[in-house]
């Protein structure tokens, strides 16, 4: 049994979502979203990522962009850019890229359930991320971005939402990248109360996207429960925003590797060491992985399939039977020298959606040695690994399309 809630969405005018809609903070740096938001005063990327509008000497972890957070909230409000429902409400949001199709229920689920483990996490959060996310959150006093979670599929669930989109949108745009977004209201108080209770059916939910936020959220709740002395559980901080998906619909990309150099071996003796665990076949012409266990090797200007031999990992352990770890555990690590690749420069992790001719150009033109192609991490894999309570190795999962920011906010009080 989850608690997921609706809300009173701070979200824009239908003729100017477009131009709030914004991608999330943490796909981007400082200068990439500072060029992302030129001649657009609107996008929700003032409010979300605020550094790009502070000196270029600031600190980043200076009071000066939270508070330029809240000023472009409360600016935002105050010139009717962005309105709050007067009634809580669900929000169905459908992203469409490409055949790729998606459809969520928006909501608030519990931040005491998030402590209690029922809302289930496969990643570790860092430090200063999360405490970037929570000095954010707790002086905009407001989530300005969802966290993207799934749950496993619930027939009823998928039925309400049909009856749900077979009326009109509320909002219905293309993003810059050919995204298709679609939202629409539940407003039905029957409707509202049949998620409600299709939700207290469901186990647990599983974060896909958004660790930092989710734990961020959790915090401020924490700290503004116990600066209030309370426990009542509708006070708005104790919810947290998010987007909900059935697992069936998500898809997760591939998420690949370069490495800098062969750890002073040759590409002969490189290939004679990695043999002993991997069958590595010539001419792979498809580049990437066609199954799970199956890789792709870039090196010197040659496709290799390398695949890891039986009874050389755990088939049992939902961890070490991700490809991730396998290729970490029995050649990265081993063979390459990359100990700890959070923090190893010598490797480089690129999101599926850039496909194989990048990982082409980084051996081919950028002075990297190696580029291997990965099979996509499945839902299922995430959710096993969830479910152990275990945390996946970095950059196992790549989710695309990517939930815009602005659209829906939650106001903490």
């Amino acid at each position: 049994m989850v608690l997921v809630l609706p809300f009173k969405a701070v979200r824009p005018q239908k003729k100017f979502v477009s131009q709030v809609a914004a991608l999330p903070y943490d796909v981007m740096t400082r200068e990439e979203g500072q060029k992302a938001v030129l001649g657009n005063a609107l996008s929700f990327m003032h409010v979300e990522k605020s550094e790009i509008d502070v000196p270029d000497n600031t600190k980043s972890n200076d009071d000066l962009i939270y508070q330029t957070a809240k000023r472009n909230f409360i600016h935002m409000r105050e010139q009717g850019i962005l309105l709050q429902d007067e009634s809580p409400c669900f929000y169905i949001y459908r992203q469409q890229m490409g055949a790729q199709v998606q459809t969520g229920i928006v909501g608030t689920m519990s931040a005491s359930e998030y402590d209690a483990g029922k809302i289930k996490k496969h990643e570790l959060t860092r430090k200063d991320k999360e405490e970037d996310r929570i000095r954010h959150v707790d002086t905009v006093n407001a989530q300005t971005g969802p966290v993207f979670i799934s749950y496993r599929e619930r027939k009823n669930l998928n039925n309400i939402v049909d009856k749900i989109t077979a009326g009109a949108p509320e909002y219905d745009f293309t993003a810059e990248d050919g995204v298709i977004h679609r939202v629409w209201i539940a407003t039905d108080a029957k409707q509202i109360e049949e998620i409600k209770k299709e939700f207290r059916e469901v186990d647990a939910l599983y974060i896909a996207d958004g660790h930092h936020r989710a734990a961020a959220a959790a915090t401020v709740a924490r700290m503004r429960r116990g600066r209030d002395k309370s426990v009542d559980p509708v006070n708005e901080y104790e919810s947290v925003l998010a987007v909900l998906f059935p697992h069936t619909q998500l898809r997760v990309m591939d998420y690949n590797r370069a490495i800098k150099d062969l750890n002073s071996l040759t590409p002969e003796k490189f290939i004679e060491k990695i043999s002993s665990c991997f069958i590595v076949s010539k001419n792979f012409t498809a580049r990437s992985p066609q199954q799970l266990h199956d890789f792709g090797m870039y090196l010197g200007g040659e496709w290799y399939k390398i695949t890891i031999k039986k009874g050389k990992y755990n088939e049992s352990d939902p961890v070490a039977s991700l490809d991730a770890a396998i290729l970490q555990e029995h050649m990265l690590y081993p063979i390459l020298g990359i100990k700890d690749p959070r923090v190893d420069d010598r490797i480089k992790f690129i999101g599926g959606i850039r496909g194989m001719d990048e990982l082409e150009k980084l051996v081919n033109k950028d002075g990297f040695a190696v580029a291997f192609s990965l099979y996509p991490t499945t839902m299922e894999q995430i959710i096993k690994v969830a479910d152990a309570g275990a945390i996946m190795p970095p950059k196992s999962t790549w989710f695309e399309p990517k939930l815009r920011s602005g659209i829906f906010t939650h106001k903490l009080d």
